[in-house]
């Protein structure tokens, strides 16, 4: 089975289990795991904030994030789209009990138009207590459901810009911040610059099986660290993944340029197959998203699991493919001729049931005509 669903689907190399397992550990409840504390030292400096915190997953680090930005029935601004709003399982009104504000993104890119249109503008007569006053927004680099997309800089400038100017605090959920950097050349901590925290991820494409890290500044992260613990993430012996993390931030940075060309290579692949709605220049990191025309996702996906290629369906015509670390040419290349088979075998039996229709109006034409 070649599996695409997610780069979180990627495994540890050999090196990385090693590493992991000749870890040194302690409790990091009691902060004295050595290894989780190496791992939020070097991400608080790679990133350029003071001091980071370890926890188990990208959903948690976001929601702390936003729990530690907010009190409850503050107003949160996400794009429409956005993975910490669509795909975490509604948190922030649960956990955090804020009023999500969306904006109208693009791919998950929206203008500082959007956001002054989105704040509205207060006056006398409108008491500025009648709305949940907005706190935080939150901006995802690269975008999930926008198909990997990443925010041009100077677009991301202007955008910060203007959310400081209205005194919003800033969160990027940088899940896959280093396929942007991967991306552009920006490095990461520049993107990290304009924000007050940053969520970055090891598990997907970077290979380590468990975690994510919260940076930002020092008072910011002692709060976290209180929620952390609320929701039940303290860690005891973490340095045993914690290692995973910390090798992939070291050693898998620069390969991911093989994602991208992995996922550009599967693009080209598919675009032009039947029933098949992908514009390979979308297609700027590790995820490929795409239409099928001419039968429902979920029946497209299954029919090529049968054959061998697991991919996740997406909405009512929607699919997603993710190579990453364990994923080869030799794979892409299957799965390519996987789904190009799919296409063609449902192209045909569409024509033929065109087909026989037109073959049994015609019949039914002569027949009343009294042919």
């Amino acid at each position: 089975m070649i599996d695409l669903r997610s780069d979180t689907c990627s495994k540890p190399t050999e090196a990385m289990r090693q590493a992991m397992a000749g870890a040194p550990v302690g409790d990091d409840v009691y902060s004295d795991d050595p290894t989780v504390k190496e791992l939020e030292h070097e991400v608080a400096a790679f990133l350029g904030k003071e001091e980071a915190v370890y926890m188990v997953t990208g959903t948690m680090t976001n929601q702390v994030a936003i729990r530690a930005h907010t009190e409850p029935g503050d107003a949160v601004f996400f794009d429409q789209n956005a993975h910490v709003y669509i795909l975490e399982g509604g948190a922030p009104a649960a956990y955090s009990g804020v009023l999500p504000r969306l904006l109208p993104g693009v791919r998950g890119v929206f203008t500082p138009a959007d956001l002054r249109a989105a704040m509205g503008v207060p006056h006398r007569f409108f008491p500025a207590t009648i709305p949940a006053p907005p706190k935080l927004l939150c901006i995802e680099n690269t975008h999930n459901i926008g198909g990997g997309k990443v925010w041009p800089m100077e677009r991301l400038q202007e955008v910060c810009s203007t959310a400081r100017e209205m005194n919003l605090a800033l969160h990027l959920d940088g899940a896959r911040l280093w396929h942007a950097s991967v991306a552009t050349g920006i490095p990461e901590h520049e993107y990290a610059s304009l924000f007050d925290t940053v969520s970055i991820c090891f598990s997907k494409a970077m290979g380590a099986p468990v975690g994510s890290v919260l940076a930002g500044p020092r008072s910011f992260i002692a709060r976290a660290r209180r929620f952390k613990q609320q929701i039940g993430g303290g860690f005891r012996q973490a340095g045993i993944i914690a290692a995973g993390a910390l090798y992939a931030l070291r050693n898998n940075r620069e390969r991911l340029v093989e994602d991208h060309h992995r996922a550009k290579m599967l693009a080209e692949g598919i675009a032009q197959l039947p029933g098949i709605d992908l514009d390979p220049g979308t297609v700027e990191t590790n995820i490929v998203r795409f239409r099928v025309t001419n039968m429902r996702s979920t029946d497209f996906v299954d029919l090529l699991y049968d054959r061998g290629l697991h991919v996740l369906p997406s909405g009512t015509d929607g699919v997603r493919a993710i190579p990453y670390l364990n994923i080869s040419d030799a794979d892409i290349k299957r799965a390519i001729s996987i789904i190009e088979s799919v296409a063609l075998e449902h192209a045909h039996e569409s024509m033929e049931a065109m087909n026989s229709d037109g073959a049994e109006t015609a019949t039914a034409v002569r027949s009343s005509s009294g042919y």
